[in-house]
């Protein structure tokens, strides 16, 4: 039995599909090698003066500009959009004095009605044959286009996954320094053992576009229902739709289009963000359903073994107490109920449990810090106790997620300054 919960507590936290598209990137990565390093090759079809940046935004004047800057040393000003959806703030201001094109739409529509209303406004598609979708608190790299638009040479490829990496100026309070690191593990994680496998050409299973700096083929986009209603966020239903339409290939490269975020540096912005990202997830498996064909296998197989899981680890601190009580109750009970305790103690063997649990969990730190080339630090122990908060909230988010449908509303956590100085 020992065993039994020791097994189900490490599937619980590692996954099924970590293990499957992890040794997909590794075969991946191998071939890759084989083939010589490609990925600086220039791109023969497109020009960074043919993208159009797009920033839709709602009450971001402390990071506005900075986004504006670093799209800027991409392309040229004039290629640079603001969409300020109803902001009661200097959104509209900061992005013009920054050298963008703005526009305070009203009354405000979301953030996929405010782009699908961008794109109109602007003329985007008619203008330009590749878009950047960029969040108000991402910064793109300086080599992002210079490392992503090779991966449309490939004529099959319609949009550009960015990669997320955690902005560097973290937090200097001991939860955003947490939550900040925390966070960076889950991108790695999800990056490398999960949307590498799928980018490859054989699976393109990828999962998510996420909106916060990624590149989208502008020829396709009134082929995606951008806006759907009754969605939280947009950028796992504009996914599922590329897949469900047949649109094209989805490319992802840990080492190209990377892209910096300011992630939330206090609990109550983090979980709230994490149940919009998990809402938006169970959100659009609902309104896409499943079909035949590997990438719906795929996010078949992911639902499953979330909810598996969110269930497992949620219940890991119920069980541990339990677990506990009932060894200190074996102990200083009377015969007879102490012998009932002791095999509910032996029936949920706290020690096992917790020590698996920690040292999968820790493993997957290790990963993290061999691939980002960092030290652990003593407080990453912590990290288990996030994964356990995650499963709380995902599984609240699926309850959410059956019943009335999200209008879209922005709820813009609290932000930092600004990205950078300049």
């Amino acid at each position: 039995m020992t065993t039994l919960w020791v097994v189900l507590v490490a599937i619980a936290t590692v996954g099924v599909s970590t293990l499957v598209w992890g040794t997909a990137a590794v075969f991946r990565l191998v071939a890759e090698r084989r083939c010589g390093d490609a990925l600086l090759v220039p791109s023969m079809f497109y020009r960074a003066d043919e993208v159009a940046v797009l920033i839709a935004a709602h009450n971001e004047q402390l990071v506005i500009a900075d986004a504006v800057r670093a799209a800027r040393a991409l392309v040229p000003a004039a290629n640079v959009f603001v969409v300020s959806d109803g902001s009661t703030d200097d959104t509209v201001g900061r992005a013009r004095e920054a050298g963008a094109t703005a526009w305070d739409l009203r009354p405000n529509r979301g953030k996929a009605g405010a782009i699908r209303a961008g794109l109109g406004h602007f003329g985007i598609p008619d203008r330009f044959p590749l878009l950047m979708l960029l969040d108000a608190d991402s910064r793109p790299r300086p080599d992002y286009l210079r490392t992503a638009l090779p991966l449309f040479t490939d004529a099959d490829v319609v949009a550009v996954a960015g990669r997320a990496t955690t902005a560097t100026d973290a937090p200097n309070t001991a939860v955003g320094r947490l939550l900040t690191a925390y966070r960076e593990r889950t991108y790695v994680c999800t990056q490398y053992l999960h949307k590498f496998g799928q980018a490859a050409r054989a699976a393109d299973a990828v999962a998510i576009v996420p909106g916060f700096a990624s590149l989208y083929r502008t020829d396709i986009l009134d082929r995606v229902d951008i806006d759907a209603p009754g969605l939280s966020i947009e950028d796992f239903n504009m996914t599922f739709e590329v897949h469900a339409k047949r649109l094209g290939r989805i490319a992802f490269h840990p080492e190209c289009a990377i892209a910096e975020t300011q992630d939330p540096a206090i609990l109550r912005d983090y979980s709230a963000q994490m149940r919009r990202w998990s809402l938006g997830f169970w959100q659009t498996v609902r309104r896409h359903g499943l079909r035949p064909g590997l990438f719906w296998t795929s996010v078949g197989v992911f639902a499953v073994e979330t909810v598996v899981s969110s269930v497992a680890l949620a219940a890991v601190l119920p069980l541990l107490l339990i677990a506990g009580v009932a060894a200190l109750g074996a102990l200083v009970l009377p015969p007879d109920a102490a012998a009932v305790a002791a095999s509910v103690a032996l029936a949920l063997p706290a020690g096992p449990v917790a020590t698996s649990f920690v040292i999968v969990d820790a493993l997957m730190t290790a990963f993290v810090c061999a691939v980002s080339r960092q030290r652990p630090r003593i407080w990453m122990l912590l990290f288990p106790l996030l994964r356990v908060w995650d499963a709380v909230l995902c599984l609240r988010a699926l309850a959410a997620a059956l019943g009335r449908p999200s209008d879209g509303r922005w709820r813009s956590p609290a932000r930092r300054a600004a990205l950078s100085a300049g």
